[in-house]
């Protein structure tokens, strides 16, 4: 079955591209949700469409990617302030989300917390740290961070 999808399926192709699907998984998956459209001649000229728009938006966004590339590079002073027993054990751990907030807060550009990936997920002891923060797929940006104590009682 010829499909063109038209948002982005795992393993299968992003928004525009035209795929063969088995029968069922066409019909029973990507149809009803709205995935793909069947393969037709007009909806193969909207296809072309979806391709050379998406292809103009990853210029601009490359472009955009570069400036927060730089952005991140060369900001400083971003911090987050933890609550700790008093032998200065974590309660809990800091996340991606925690460092974007920390990021915004140090008068940084807004970042996606989905775009920071941190070792193992999370941060478990206090000191300093650095995460790289994928852009694009061939551009990245690291940013350096340091996780604080406060005691809580």
């Amino acid at each position: 079955m010829k499909l063109i999808l038209t948002a982005a399926v795992d393993n299968l192709g992003v928004e525009g591209d035209i795929v063969e699907v088995k029968p069922g998984y066409g019909r029973n998956y990507l149809l009803p949700r709205g995935l793909a459209v069947v393969a037709t001649k007009g909806s193969q000229k909207h296809a072309e469409e979806l391709i050379r728009a998406r292809q103009s938006k990853l210029v601009r966004d490359r472009d955009h990617a570069r400036e927060l590339k730089e952005q991140l590079d060369a900001l400083e002073g971003v911090s987050i302030t933890v609550k700790t027993s008093e032998k200065g054990k974590l309660f809990g751990s800091v996340m991606a989300s925690d460092v974007a907030k920390a990021i915004a807060e140090a008068n940084g550009p807004t970042v996606d917390s989905s775009m920071i990936k941190l070792d193992k997920g999370h941060v478990k002891t206090t000191g300093s740290f650095s995460a790289p923060v994928v852009l694009a797929s061939d551009i990245e940006a690291v940013v350096n961070f340091e996780v604080v104590a406060s005691n809580a009682k």
